[in-house]
């Protein structure tokens, strides 16, 4: 992570994208006991079934999560202003995310210099699972 200057930066940039390898059972386990959201949907094939999905699936928030990860491997967590994500589809045991963003515009505000940013989650097939947006400050022109 770098220092990003305002002035360095151009609308339609892309922030670097992140792939997270195959998601599995062990990490919805793991997530279920990080994020005390112990659901059965999550875990549990025959709860899910019954439910009426067709297997477990994945926590919205880990997706989030790993969209967030691309965000701080960019700027420093303390430079962002907001972060709001859509979820856009179920991802599954199996899928793999890649996240993705884009400088989408600048703003200068009394010396307080944002960058507005698109950011997208999609599975290896190229489907949309989360869409967002988020405003991180960065330094002033060099």
């Amino acid at each position: 992570m770098n220092d990003i200057f305002f002035d360095q930066i151009a609308i339609g940039d892309q922030l670097p994208s992140l792939t997270k390898p195959p998601i599995s059972r062990t990490t919805l386990a793991y997530f279920c006991g990080a994020s005390n959201d112990h659901n059965p949907v999550h875990v549990d094939s025959d709860f899910a079934r019954a439910s009426g999905a067709d297997d477990v699936f994945v926590h919205g928030m880990l997706n989030m999560a790993y969209m967030g990860q691309v965000l701080t491997g960019w700027v420093s967590p303390r430079a962002i202003i907001s972060f709001g994500v859509k979820f856009a589809a179920i991802v599954y045991v199996g899928d793999t995310i890649t996240c993705r963003g884009e400088v989408v515009d600048k703003a200068d505000s009394e010396g307080i210099y944002t960058l507005k940013l698109k950011l997208s989650a999609v599975d290896q097939n190229g489907e949309l699972k989360l869409s967002g947006d988020a405003v991180v400050k960065v330094s002033a022109p060099a």
